[in-house]
């Protein structure tokens, strides 16, 4: 008898079949089987071992008890599954570190001193081999050496340049020099005493950049700027040398990008500095100012100095308009008082109770370029009177900010008073006053010096004339260079201690100039001076 089957039932039956087919085609790999019988190189042996199908290179390296180090190196990789008949090889790699010595050597720096007959040379300093430690990251595999890599290079000990000094002819008779007078001269500092002919080189590093010159008021000690070392963003750094004992080493301030201010403190027996900071900037002019204003106290021992303390007077500000530029400085006799210029303004500052007070508010004046007029400081002896230059204004239908009108003036700081000096002198006049001279009646007598522009209302461009004159701005005269000759870069000048003569930069040489008479005398003939202070 023969059973009847629903046809649902039969549709049902092969759907269950295409459906277990379907399954069977979408699944993954099936798992192996069996064993694969491979061989482990390692260590100079061989060892054979027997591993489940599927398992992995670093599997079957466990399997013949080998351990592997973090660097060891497994070929094929680990994750690898084996088959039967594979060869599996385990290098052994490691490193060291190894430290070499060798020596650097020092370079030859030449300085030319038109004191010394041509063709005489003198050495100065003897040179001396550097020292330095590289660190060297060794790998081997197996024992050989696969690389070396340098991982450290350390100066243990930097060279000393062999430096010296070759003299070359000079046509100038030796002037007679009272007190100290030092500049800077081709990346050294050097300083004169006695006469022109007896100078005599206090610091041969030849990267001094002539931004920070000022001898103490006692001139045992020079206060100058390096620039900035290879592998730093440093614009320079500040240091102090001896102008008497050659071989005391120089003292770091441990103050770095000084461009505008850096000077000692007026007040006797104390090794007190000032200084002003800015930040490093890719951008034009190099810098963003600080208008920071920190005192150092340098402590002297018999072999070296140091800074014993630094104080903080006034913190990092804006510093008024363009005070990315920055405020300059200037110290009262009294070592009580600076004062300070800036774009917008001139005031004072008490260091008891230190704040920016304003005795002359400016118009700052639009250079239209990367960079910002900021008006010279000059204080009278008196601690009372302070002389600078006054943006004054407009002489046409140019605006307060672009006025070319710049006056020398006396600012009066007990009363806030205003006394003019001298008319469109131009905005780098730069006044500078005399050794004070006191009188039978007690009154101290002393001289100003400035700087007159040949072309006043184009005083950004033009070169100057030195200008003397009473401390009541009575009696100017010009006094250099003559009239019909170049007239001198812009720059403040050096009074010598009496009073009578003056130093500058003429040409790139150091001239000393008579108040009295305009007469000058050359000193220097390399062209390389940049910068000159005098001192009793």
């Amino acid at each position: 008898m023969r059973l009847y089957q629903p046809p649902i039932a039969r549709g049902t039956n092969l759907l269950g079949l295409m459906f277990a087919i379907l399954l069977a085609a979408c699944g993954g790999p099936t798992t192996a089987v069996g064993s694969a019988d491979v061989t482990v190189a390692a260590d100079g042996q061989t060892y054979a071992v027997s591993v489940p199908g599927g398992s992995s290179a670093q599997q079957a390296v466990e399997a013949a008890g080998i351990e592997m180090g973090e660097m060891d190196r497994l070929t094929p990789p680990g994750f690898t599954l084996v088959t039967d008949g594979d060869v599996l090889q385990v290098t052994r790699v490691e490193e060291r570190f190894e430290i070499e010595s060798s020596v650097v050597p020092f370079e030859r720096q030449t300085i030319r001193n038109e004191a010394l007959p041509e063709g005489e040379s003198r050495l100065l300093q003897a040179g001396e081999n550097g020292l330095q430690e590289t660190t060297f990251r060794i790998v081997t595999e197996e024992g050989l050496e696969a690389s070396r890599t340098p991982v450290k290079l350390e100066i243990v000990q930097a060279p000393r340049p062999e430096i010296v000094m070759i003299g070359v002819q000079s046509a100038y008779s030796p002037v007679p020099v009272d007190g100290s007078l030092t500049f800077v001269s081709g990346g050294n500092v050097w300083i004169v005493s006695g006469d022109s002919g007896s100078r005599r080189p206090v610091v041969v590093t030849g990267d001094v950049d002539g931004r920070i010159l000022q001898l103490s008021p006692d001139g045992r000690w020079v206060l100058y700027t390096r620039r900035g070392g290879e592998g730093t963003d440093d614009i320079n750094t500040l240091w102090a040398a001896s102008t008497l004992n050659a071989d005391y080493p120089p003292i770091s301030l441990r103050a770095a990008n000084v461009v505008h201010f850096a000077d000692w403190s007026p007040q006797s027996g104390t090794m007190v500095v000032a200084y002003s900071t800015v930040e490093p900037r890719p951008a034009a002019p190099g810098w963003q100012a600080n208008n920071d204003l920190i005192l150092a106290t340098i402590r002297v021992g018999n072999d070296s100095g140091r800074v014993a303390r630094s104080e903080t007077i006034l913190a990092a500000n804006a510093g008024g308009q363009y005070g990315w530029w920055g405020t300059t400085f200037a110290w009262a006799d009294d070592g009580d008082h600076l004062a300070y210029a800036r774009a917008d303004g001139v005031g004072i500052i008490d260091l008891e109770t230190p704040a920016f007070e304003t005795l002359l508010p400016l118009v700052p004046y639009q250079t239209l370029g990367d960079w910002a007029w900021v008006p010279g400081l000059a204080w009278g002896h008196d601690s009372r009177t302070l002389f600078t230059v006054r943006h004054g204004p407009p002489v046409g239908l140019e605006s307060e900010a672009a006025s070319p009108v710049f006056d020398v003036v006396a600012l009066q700081t007990s009363s806030g008073a205003i006394l003019p000096m001298q008319d469109r002198t131009g905005m780098f006049a730069y006044p500078s006053v005399s050794q004070a001279v006191e009188q039978p009646d007690g009154e101290l007598a002393y001289s100003i010096a400035f700087l007159q522009a040949i072309t006043p209302l184009e005083s950004r461009d033009s070169h100057y004339q030195v200008v003397v004159a009473d401390r009541d701005g009575s009696n100017r005269r010009a006094i250099f260079p003559a009239p019909g000759e170049p007239g001198v870069e812009p720059q403040t000048v050096a009074w010598s201690p009496d009073g009578s003569r003056l130093a500058l930069i003429y040409r790139g040489d150091v001239y000393i100039v008579e108040a009295a008479t305009g007469v000058g005398h050359r000193l220097t003939s390399d062209g390389q001076a940049t910068k000159v202070d005098w001192v009793p």
